[in-house]
Order: structure tokens, then C-alpha cells, then sequence
């Protein structure tokens, strides 16, 4: 593995034990450019994650605690009257920073999620009449917690589209567990220090980019994407009914750059069917839109995914 990556995980350890598919997570949206969120029930260390990920970088973070009375302008900024001068000013919102992360992001209302939707995809914020570009690198990690049912507003698809992957964080084992609390309770937790240049960031970008892809294995991600459009052409009926809308071409998209990230990652210069099962389902997941049938009868999008996989041929 790359040493610049290995540094970064190392920093990480300091204050984040286990969670090892959420610190992946994080790392393929930052070499691939893409916007990550992650659910979990609280205190499962999603917000310390990302800190530490932003501060391993060297990178501008700002946090946004999302909440229903939050407004757009409290995240892109807005034309403050300047009595003294007689004229308006721009005041910068925290969104102009290198990594947001927005906390909760479903406890806010439609206008602030809609907010976001043309920082996600054109990086860029509208304030009056004036565009401002932002500074690359700029990247969104949101959270979101699945158990609140009051005072939450369900994220559309339009913008769970917009979301390279969606990573789902479980539990620390018991050993990881007790590690954290003796280190809490010690005070023992180590400072981050910024281990990544941006010109050495660039460079871990033009290398996943070098990763190589075989056609056959181009190929298979396209029909996996396309077997949740048209199941019954690859033999299942099963799970047809369960299936509103299949996979945008985002993810075909997506998956393309997660994949060579996750080779990457583990080492290696190529991509195979394995990495491609590794990411799948935190790619995807979010964007298999369910049918009632499915909501009805328990049935999740994972399962859909695990259905796909076995019933499309491996190359």
C-alpha cells in the first residue's frame, strides 16, 4: 500500500479504533472527488472520523449541526448591509472550506438539503447575483441518523444521487470497545498531524487514475448496474416487484473511480471482480430506488445487491 495512505491511517488510529469500512469509505471520496454520507446511530465516531480524516490531510474543516430551523444562508452565506460603506458585502458561509461535514444532514428542511445540491454537484455558490467557485479540494461528508423519526426530513433522491457512497457504520467489536473506553478514560488520545501536501494529495489522485481496468471487468459493473433495471432479463423475477427504479447512470459513473480507488487502496494496480464486491453495496445502495412490496415486507436494498451479484456471471 501506498505509504502516504498508510501514514493517514496511522494518524487516524490515533483517535479512531476499528471502523475500518468507513475509513476506506472516506478515503475513496477523497481520491475519487466524491461526497460520502454515513449512517449510524450516535456515537459510533462517524463525526471524529471525518475531523481526524480532515486534519491527517491538512485540510479547511468546518462542521454544520443541521437542525429544522436552519436556513440556506446559514450554511452558503449571504449580503450583509454595511451602514459604514453604504453597501452591500458578501459574508462567506462555512461551506467555503475544503471539507464540510453535515452533521445530521436530515434534520434539515427541503430549501437547506436543496442548498446543497449545486455545491455538491457544481462546486461552486450562488449568493445575490454573484457565483463563487470554491477552492479545490472540496468535499461533503454527511450524517445521518436512522433511528429519529420525529423532526427529520427524508433526503430526496435527487440528492442522494449526488452522494458517491453511502456508508453504513455498525458496532465496534467488544476488544475495540474496550480499547476506546480505556483511552477515554486515560486521556490518552494522540494529536493528528497533517502527514498529506496538496501537491502530494494531487499525486495519490493521478495514480488511482492509472489504475488498470480490464474491458471484461468494465463490462461486468455495467451489467451489474443494468440488472437492477431490468432484473427479469438476468433471471430474477424474485425481486422484481421489489424494484421501483434501478441505478442511474451516476453509479455506473461512481463505481468506475471507486473501484480503481479500492485496488488502490489494497495495493494493487489492477482492478478485480473482489474489489468490485467489496465497494458494491455502499455505492449502490443508495440509489436503488424500493418498491412498497419491499418496504412492506422488510426487504432491503442490500439484499437486492446480494441478489444481483449472485445472478450476474463473474468474468
Amino acid at each position: 500500500m501506498n505509504e502516504k495512505i498508510n501514514a493517514i491511517r496511522e494518524e487516524m488510529a490515533k483517535v479512531v479504533i476499528g471502523q475500518e469500512k468507513m475509513i476506506d469509505g472516506l478515503l475513496i471520496g477523497l481520491l475519487c472527488e466524491g461526497h460520502i454520507l454515513i449512517e449510524g446511530i450516535p456515537g459510533l465516531a462517524k463525526t471524529t472520523t471525518v475531523k481526524a480524516l480532515s486534519s491527517a490531510l491538512g485540510l479547511r474543516f468546518k462542521r454544520v449541526q443541521f437542525t429544522p430551523d436552519l436556513l440556506p444562508s446559514d450554511i452558503l452565506g449571504a449580503e450583509i448591509y454595511d451602514p459604514q460603506k453604504n453597501e452591500f458585502k458578501i459574508k462567506r458561509g462555512p461551506v467555503f472550506t475544503n471539507l464540510l461535514l453535515a452533521d445530521e444532514i436530515n434534520r434539515a428542511p427541503a430549501k437547506v438539503q436543496s442548498a446543497l445540491l449545486e455545491v455538491m454537484q457544481e462546486k461552486q455558490v450562488t449568493i445575490g447575483e454573484e457565483s463563487f467557485k470554491l477552492s479545490p479540494p472540496f468535499f461533503v461528508m454527511a450524517t445521518q441518523n436512522p433511528v429519529e423519526q420525529e423532526g427529520v426530513y427524508q433526503l430526496p433522491e435527487a440528492q442522494l444521487d449526488r452522494f458517491m457512497m453511502k456508508l453504513v457504520v455498525g458496532y465496534n467489536t467488544k476488544e475495540e470497545e474496550l480499547e476506546i473506553a480505556r483511552r477515554i478514560s486515560r486521556g490518552t488520545s494522540g494529536k493528528i498531524n497533517a502527514v498529506v501536501t496538496p501537491e502530494e494529495l494531487e499525486m495519490l489522485k493521478k495514480q488511482v487514475s492509472e489504475v488498470h481496468m480490464d474491458e471484461e471487468v468494465e463490462k461486468y459493473m455495467i451489467e451489474l448496474v443494468s440488472a437492477t433495471r431490468d432484473p427479469k432479463a438476468y433471471g430474477l423475477e424474485a425481486i422484481a416487484d421489489y424494484i421501483q427504479f434501478g441505478a442511474s447512470p451516476r453509479v455506473s459513473i461512481d463505481m468506475f473511480k471507486a473501484v480503481k480507488a479500492m485496488a488502490f487502496l489494497r495495493g494493487k494496480d489492477y482492478v478485480s471482480p473482489v474489489d468490485i464486491a467489496y465497494i458494491i453495496k455502499e455505492v449502490m445502495r443508495h440509489r436503488v430506488i424500493l418498491s412498497y412490496e419491499a418496504e412492506a415486507e422488510g426487504i432491503t436494498a442490500d439484499f437486492i445487491i446480494d441478489k444481483i451479484v449472485e445472478a450476474v456471471a463473474i468474468p
